[in-house]
């Protein structure tokens, strides 16, 4: 008791390694104020005499402790121990209904924002790919490292029949995304701010996704960010700097000597007549004195750059256990590693929470603004084609804009101009996009039980979008345009898009315990309304290069009018599910989910989800309780339906365009511009299961899934006889099965206080095989095999994979001839190419892929180690066949024309001689090889200063210093270029995290 007469209440507050945690919060309700822990975790306040109080204790990332005082006495010496959060590991977040994880009997995963954070601090998409051997980001090999392409992404192979979506835009393949509790787009997920996350869930099966019903046959993938934490002001600070590099590893381009023997090997400087030959002589003399004199330009080099980006975070919390605030703000530059190409994101958010007794209110507001820039340096493959012999500057070092030409020889021997790709961005070329996107999310929750809590939800999202891409008259593109065309010159393409979504649910959660039995049941009524718009223009008439307003045009593009497009949806859901268990022994979970969408036909508007789940956790049984060292044995079995309606929302309804040039007694009409379907129904995706967890020791967790995946009535854009009066329609044509196995392990090596050393892994293996296809199919698989191509063809048969690749058997490079030798179906060999002969040559779907690697921490210093590997799968190598046989000897090849072309009768040969003109070589199996894979993808190191006493003084909570390497080293069995539009990177990031 002080002098004053009030009580004293006097501890220390530690964590379950007895470290004192410096910073906590001791929050007493009845005079809401406290005190903050000192940097050996210890405490001080004082209470009036005689008053009962409340006091709170509280420490980010802990479980709050609360204890009662009669305040009839002083407290000294209280030790308060506070126990880490698990709940995330305790509870499956689905962003509609929360499920006790050792009861749910759902596939799911589940990843808190510092695992996330050990793979990388930039991308929540990548971050999760390397987790999860389920999610699945497609490697692209044009696109490359591109900041501003979203790559598609899979969850347990393909339920859809890809390039069949005709005039109907959308992924069908893509997952359903949850962002706190509301429908969001790729888009939104990929620019969040890595920091704000909570957690990322992935539910995979039937049991786990089936109340997202009609769109969740891809699996779904909830996110969900951080809630403000009650207790004094605090304010969290992250900066990160990234440096891009580029990675050029896959590309083995001749130098200017190579490639002007290539030239001559080939005959391109060799003609029949003496006249002609001495022009040819001179072309090529004046490129052997340019190699002389040390021409040798690394046009791979020429448009990119080692891009420095940049991002910092500001979090600030605090409040009372009423009423609580949060709000951040995010600056995100990513540099791109082509010359002027990135991506900035600005966002804010602030998030309130009050609570009064039984209510809750919560409100959430984000502002994000983003700039997508795309090189004015062009495409990187109009470099990787330069001849090394030409140089970019003359000699006062001024940019060229015409690199040299070729005369071929002949009396009607044509010119070829070559044009350098770094003028273009010279003279105010632009191409870029930007948008603007608010988010107002609606929170209330009465609770006026215990066991009884409803929630009412309600976002809405706003977007304004623009794209704009001016190529100016000077632009190279425009170099043929001459005549009346060349007041033409110039173009610039505009386009406004604006979107709006609301979504309204209201739930209600009922949770029962009654000796060993325990329910829990959840009901849901769901709303959602989309619309978006956009319009346009091209225009054309930009003579001058320094006028990039799209009101300077001269003219419409030649034909054109303005653009536009509009789509609306609707849908509505009826949802229930339940857990029950019997003393968390016998599990079973259900859902039913009725779903009404816009989106399909008015005869099959509705349709009927549902799944079951059961579980039986045998190491709660008492037969196992002498089995100390099985922490963990659950079995699970279920079995869920689900939908898909990632399509065109107009996909089954008739559409009218109005004529724009044709008017009858001064009434413009209309004419049907899409055939519709009123018998096209949902996409249907029947999910079987069968888990078993373990946990041994306490140290190793095994996680094995089985899983047997069969979509029926895949949707698909069928081509029609254009007789019809159109191209194409949707319809209900094909059947899909998916099955596989996926396994992820966890191992703790070591442990002491908070010292540790992991190992993880994962593996998962997926067969894909068609079923069923309809007779229209069978039609497009013809039209297919009509057209002869140097590459693989789409195409399905009953019984195949989707992703098999379709090519002849070839029997290699005759050494007689040097031309390439066929085997028939029937066995026999033949010189003639027909597409009747076509074979499943592989599969690019691999056979096993995942990941493994290390994490630890020894006294603050932490650091991990992340591989992913692909074994099985086969590639098609379209480098050999464009750079090495087919090629156009114009442009710069690939060095392996000197050893592995035919040249001479007798050669025992890969390829085919390469001559002055290309030759053509359709899809065969020559160019299909087996691709495995090994990628480091993660290298971190970080270092927390929480041992340090200064922190205190310092007035720090927090400091952590982390560097990330990523993308460091990427090895294949295949030699193939990677990156043909927009080269890869590796990344280097450097971290600071400090809390106030």
């Amino acid at each position: 008791m002080d002098a004053k007469g009030n009580i004293v209440l006097k501890g220390v507050i530690i964590d379950d390694q007895g470290e004192p945690l410096q910073g906590a919060n001791v929050y007493v309700r009845e005079i809401k104020g406290g005190a903050v822990a000192d940097e050996k975790g210890r405490f001080t306040l004082t209470v009036p005499k005689g008053t009962a109080i409340t006091v709170d204790y509280s420490y980010v990332g802990m479980v709050t402790q609360t204890k009662k005082y009669d305040g009839k006495r002083p407290y000294s010496n209280l030790q308060i121990v506070l126990h880490e959060d698990n709940r995330l590991n305790e509870v499956v977040v689905t962003g509609l209904f929360d499920h006790k994880s050792s009861t749910f009997t759902g596939s799911a995963s589940s990843f808190t924002r510092d695992e996330l954070k050990q793979v990388t601090s930039a991308n929540v998409l990548k971050a999760v790919q390397a987790l999860d051997p389920a999610f699945v980001v497609d490697m692209n090999s044009i696109n490359g490292s591109n900041p501003n392409f979203m790559s598609d992404i899979t969850l347990r192979g393909n339920a859809s029949f890809g390039g069949l979506q005709g005039d109907y835009s959308g992924n069908p393949n893509a997952p359903l995304f949850i962002l706190d509790g509301f429908e969001a787009s790729q888009q939104q997920i990929f620019d969040l701010d890595i920091n704000r996350i909570k957690s990322v869930t992935i539910l995979k099966d039937g049991a786990a996704k089936a109340i997202y019903g009609s769109k969740a046959s891809n699996g779904v993938v909830v996110v969900e960010t951080v809630q403000p934490e009650a207790g004094k002001l605090r304010i969290t600070y992250t900066g990160d700097l990234s440096i891009e590099a580029p990675d050029l590893t896959s590309y083995n381009l001749c130098n200017a000597a190579e490639k002007l023997a290539v030239e001559k090997k080939a005959g391109r400087y060799t003609a029949s007549s003496p006249y002609f030959q001495s022009q040819l002589d001179e072309q090529y003399n004046e490129l052997v004195a340019s190699v002389a004199k040390g021409i040798d330009t690394y046009w791979l080099s020429q448009p990119l750059r080692t891009g420095v980006g940049q991002k910092h975070t500001a979090y600030l919390e605090g409040g009372t256990q009423e009423m609580r605030y949060s709000a951040s703000v995010m600056y995100n530059n990513i540099a791109g590693v082509m010359k002027k190409s990135g991506r900035s994101t600005v966002s804010g958010n602030i998030n309130l929470s009050y609570r009064h007794k039984e209510w809750m209110f919560r409100n959430s507001l984000t502002v994000t603004g983003n700039r997508a820039d795309d090189s004015p340096y062009g495409s990187f493959s109009d470099y990787v084609g330069l001849n090394p012999y030409f140089r970019p500057y003359d000699d006062n070092g001024n940019l060229l804009k015409v690199l040299g030409s070729y005369t071929s020889p002949g009396s009607n021997g044509s010119t070829q101009t070559y044009y350098n790709p770094l003028y273009n961005a010279s003279i105010g070329t632009k191409n870029f996009s930007n948008y603007t996107e608010v988010s107002e999310n609606f929170y209330l929750e009465y609770r006026p039980t215990d066991d009884l809590r409803f929630t009412a939800r309600l976002g809405y999202t706003h977007q304004n979008n623009k794209r704009e891409d001016f190529y100016p008259g000077d632009h190279t593109r425009f170099t043929t345009w001459t005549g009346d065309r060349y007041f033409q010159r110039g173009s610039y393409a505009i386009t406004n898009g604006e979107s709006n979504s609301i979504s309204v649910d209201v739930t209600g959660h009922y949770t029962h315990r009654w000796g060993k039995h325990m329910l829990l049941s959840n009901a849901a009524y769901s709303l959602q309304s989309s619309q978006s718009s956009s319009e346009g223009m091209t225009a054309w008439g930009f003579l001058n290069n320094h006028v990039d307003h799209i009101t300077f045009a001269k003219q419409y593009a030649e034909g054109g009018v303005p653009s536009g497009a509009e789509t609306t949806t609707r849908s509505l859901g009826l949802t229930g599910a339940a857990n029950y268990s019997y003393d968390e022994r016998y599990l079973l979970d259900a859902s039913l989910r009725l779903n009404g969408s816009s989106v399909f036909g008015r005869n099959n508007r509705w349709g009927t989800f549902w799944s079951l789940g059961a579980g039986w956790n045998l190491h709660k049984e008492k037969f196992m309780e002498d089995v100390k060292w099985l922490t963990l044995c659950k079995l699970r079995v279920t079995y869920g339906l689900t939908g898909n309606q990632n399509f065109s929302p107009y996909q089954s309804k008739a559409t009218y365009k109005f004529y724009d040039a044709i008017v009858y007694d001064n009434i413009s009409g209309a004419y049907l511009m899409a055939m519709p379907n009123e018998n096209l129904k949902w996409q249907q995706t029947g999910d079987f299961t069968v888990g078993l967890d373990l946990g041994i020791a306490s140290k190793l967790n095994l996680r094995f899934d089985y899983y047997d995946s069969k979509t029926r009535d895949a949707l698909i854009a069928m081509s029609i006889p254009t007789s019809t009066g159109f191209s194409s329609y949707m319809e209900n044509l094909g059947n899909v099965v998916n099955r596989g196995v996926e396994a992820t392990a966890n191992w703790r090596l070591y442990q002491k206080e908070q010292s540790f050393l992991s190992v993880t892994g994962s593996v998962a293996h997926n067969i894909n095989k068609v079923t069923k296809i309809s007779d229209a199919l069978r039609s497009f698989n013809r039209e297919q095999d009509a057209e002869k191509t140097s590459s693989p063809i789409i195409r399905y048969e009953e019984g195949q994979s989707m992703t098999a690749i379709w090519a002849v058997r070839s029997l290699g490079i005759d050494p007689a001839t040097g031309r390439e030798l066929f085997q028939k179906k029937d066995g026999t060999s033949t010189y003639d190419y027909t597409t009747d002969d076509y074979i499943v040559a592989g599969d690019s779907n691999p056979k096993v892929h995942g990941t493994f690697g290390v994490n630890g921490e020894y006294r603050g210093i932490g650091g991990s180690l992340l591989f992913t590997y692909q074994l099985g799968g086969d590639y098609y190598n379209q480098t050999l066949v464009d750079r090495v046989e087919n090629v156009n000897v114009a442009n710069n090849v690939d060095k392996r024309v000197f050893s592995d072309t035919w040249t001479a009768p007798g050669d025992v040969a890969l390829y085919k001689r390469i001559s002055s003109t290309p030759t053509t070589t359709y899809a065969s199996t020559r160019f299909v090889q087996r691709n495995n894979m090994l990628d480091l993808t993660t290298v971190s190191l970080y270092y927390d200063f929480k041992y340090w006493s200064w922190l205190h003084r310092a007035k720090l909570e927090r400091l952590r210093l982390t560097c990330y390497v990523n993308d460091v080293f990427h090895l294949s069995s295949v030699k193939a270029e990677r990156g043909l539009a927009y080269p890869y990177a590796r990344t280097f990031s450097f971290s600071l995290t400090a809390t106030f």
